[in-house]
């Protein structure tokens, strides 16, 4: 256990050996039974990940699912303050992520001590941060919202209420634009939805003119602004199984056309371009996570994700506020 522990601090996984004539998917959901276990994957996880997964979608949603389950265990196949989440909703379960090092560039782009400075400044302003942020973060808002309710969440609130949103400055300013409301943002941002190219996306769209060209509302405003559709990642799987194109262009992480293909094998969809040598936009804190990872997080129970008891109250409040508003809007 000792040499596991080193491997965990010095590579933020298990990198325990495994025998390579073992059928990993068979193992896993050997373990998953023996261990109660319940395994969650985001959108933007590789394939194979997402097959074995007990439940599939957006962060928020994922641990929605698991703190309604009888499992003793949620593996967290996503990033850090995605598992965070889960160990909020589910605090008496115990919560593992196959690699301590997902992390998040928007999550990251807001430390709290720093969002707490700048929160001093605008004292009469109520916080409202997007869920895609640390236990700490949502500790320090009063609502807590996602991609696909934050615009409702603004205009339910009274039309002078002074707001800060956070952390991400594209969300925020998509939100503002909506809502008409003055928003105070931090100037935050996910790597992945920023480095869209909208000169690519033209020359597709020239090439592809049947397709129609979606988003997510965390890329850039002149992104959003030549959308035929902008939502949530789960609200564009949604939009492309009930909408009449035959075609999409996708921008945001394209773990999700996995899904969308699965749902609607007749149509294509083509992933946004982003301005680099890539010809896909993936996110390399998603893509940490594999098989082998997840195995020996299930089988050794480690990482895990730990907070302070008054972190996971105070970050509770904020999203039991969220979710009062959505029901009261029957969201």
């Amino acid at each position: 256990m000792e040499i596991v522990n080193y491997e965990l601090q010095a590579k933020g996984y298990i990198d325990a050996p495994i025998d390579p004539s073992l059928d990993l998917i068979k193992e896993i959901q050997r373990l998953k039974k023996e261990k109660n276990a319940v395994i969650l994957a985001h959108y933007y996880q590789e394939s194979e990940i997402q097959d074995i997964a007990d439940y599939i979608g957006d962060s928020l949603g994922l641990s929605q699912e698991a703190a309604k389950t009888d499992a003793d265990v949620i593996v967290f196949a996503g990033v850090h303050f995605m598992a965070e989440t889960a160990k909020i909703l589910s605090p008496t379960k115990k919560v593992l992520l196959p690699d301590a090092k997902a992390g998040c560039s928007l999550s990251d782009s807001c430390p709290p001590h720093l969002f707490a400075k700048f929160k001093e400044q605008y004292p009469d302003h109520l916080v409202i941060t997007y869920v895609n942020c640390t236990a700490e973060l949502k500790a320090l808002s009063d609502i807590v919202c996602t991609s696909s309710n934050a615009v409702q969440i603004v205009e339910s609130l009274p039309v002078g209420q002074k707001i800060i949103f956070g952390p991400d400055r594209n969300l925020g300013a998509y939100v503002k634009k909506k809502t008409g409301r003055d928003l105070v943002l931090w100037n935050g941002a996910c790597m992945v939805h920023e480095i869209f190219s909208q000169d690519k996306i033209d020359r597709l769209k020239s090439e592809h003119p049947e397709a129609k060209f979606i988003a997510h509302p965390e890329c850039e405003d002149h992104i959003l602004a030549i959308a035929d559709y902008v939502g949530s990642t789960a609200g564009m799987l949604k939009f492309t199984q009930t909408d009449t194109a035959q075609a999409y262009i996708v921008a945001t992480e394209s773990g999700i056309l996995y899904q969308m293909q699965k749902a609607s094998p007749h149509k294509t969809f083509i992933p946004a371009p982003p301005n680099n040598a890539c010809a896909c936009n993936d996110c390399p804190h998603m893509k940490l996570n594999t098989l082998e990872k997840l195995y020996n997080c299930l089988k050794y129970e480690s990482p895990e994700i730990l907070l302070p008891e008054d972190v996971i109250l105070r970050a509770q409040r904020p999203i039991e506020r969220m979710l009062e508003i959505s029901a009261s809007l029957g969201l």
